[in-house]
């Protein structure tokens, strides 16, 4: 089958991974009767039929019945539908396949631009595609639809890998860990990820095979309210589960602020946003208290930890969250002193907010000189 496309998958780096397999070079093309716009809060375009306009595109001709299902899925699970046209070519007309867009057409905005989504977009993109293609079996459109989010997040968290310095540990080299097997990875919003893997050994000895288990998870940032003037920070309580699998008598956990890093989000955004979500605070400065794995053994996640100035409520303690996320939080603003003295009693079983008092507490006489 010949498709004609328009958007993202013009890129042929996520073309590839999206189909699956070989593919012939695309042909240049054109889709007289239809507009290119961009789409408000989104960075895809949206076509929409315009007798005066036409859109440039590439036609990826050739496509197994294979190929076509995995494209579908992909384009589907966000309600684009396959209807046939036909494209203009320098060989003349050419009749093809193209997938139309059901988005509300009120969100069609300003020009989009494909060398702009590739400078910005493309290199997520393509691991969030080969995140979901790793999938046996396949979600369907409704499953992918829901996963998506986390797909993007943790496809993002990939872009913002640094190399951190190694003065006293062994500096990798490129070829020093091999995968050798990566099994299709299990779960619906977090992932467990099985792999045989071998590692370069200290010793030098040619190392064995191993199989491993990791848990994915996302990028999240943590932050510690603190009010300067008060000398007071702010913790949520909420229930955990984590505690409740351990079969922990009291799963109800005090911790910072805290959430996941979403797609296109740098982790100080998403500590600004949290703070308004979950404690109705409105932070004025954020002070970067380190990032870490906090399990490296057994996990991805990566934690961006601040100390966020603000002015706290003069309450006791009081409701937040998201209703519509299922969050049902306590939040309590608490003097600094007595916070320390929870961590000392062990109330606070959350080692981020550990970590971010003991911080507080290293930076806390700076901190205060600053208002």
């Amino acid at each position: 089958m010949d498709i004609f496309v328009y958007g993202t998958l013009q890129s042929t780096a996520l073309m590839q991974v999206v189909a699956g397999g070989c593919i012939d070079a695309p042909i240049a093309a054109r889709l007289a009767g239809f507009a290119l716009h961009g789409v408000k809060d989104d960075v895809v375009p949206c076509l929409q039929a315009d007798p005066d306009a036409a859109t440039d595109g590439v036609i990826f001709p050739g496509l197994n019945p294979a190929q076509m299902n995995r494209i579908d899925l992909y384009e589907k699970a966000f309600g684009y539908q396959l209807t046939a046209v036909e494209a203009e070519t320098e060989a003349g007309p050419r009749p093809v396949q193209v997938y139309l867009p059901s988005a509300d057409a009120s969100k069609a905005e300003g020009q989009w631009y494909l060398t702009d989504w590739q400078r910005d977009h493309e290199t997520p993109a393509v691991l969030a595609a080969k995140e979901l293609f790793a999938h046996d079996p396949l979600p369907n459109p409704a499953a992918l639809r829901a996963m998506w989010p986390m797909i993007e997040a943790r496809a993002w968290a990939k872009t913002r890998v640094v190399n951190a310095p190694a003065t006293i540990r062994y500096s990798a080299q490129s070829d020093d860990v091999q995968v050798h097997k990566m099994r299709p990875p299990m779960g619906h919003f977090f992932r467990m990820q099985s792999m045989d893997v071998t590692h370069r050994q200290f010793s030098g000895v040619e190392p064995d095979l191993m199989q491993r288990e990791v848990f994915v998870g996302v990028d999240a940032a943590i932050v510690l309210p603190y009010d300067p003037v008060r000398d007071k920070v702010l913790f949520v309580e909420q229930a955990r589960m984590g505690p409740v699998v351990r079969q922990d008598p009291n799963p109800w956990v005090l911790e910072a602020v805290a959430g996941i890093v979403d797609a296109r989000e740098t982790p100080e955004m998403a500590a600004h946003r949290e703070a308004v979500e979950e404690a109705n605070v409105t932070l004025r400065h954020l002070e970067h208290a380190g990032s870490y794995y906090p399990s490296p053994g057994a996990s991805t996640d990566y934690f961006y930890t601040y100390v966020g100035l603000c002015d706290l409520p003069m309450i006791d303690s009081y409701f937040g969250g998201l209703p519509g996320e299922h969050e049902d939080l306590r939040i309590h603003p608490v003097g600094f002193d007595a916070a320390i003295g929870l961590t000392q009693s062990g109330e606070i079983t959350a080692g981020p907010l550990f970590h971010l008092l003991y911080w507080l507490g290293w930076h806390r006489d700076r901190l205060r000189a600053m208002v």
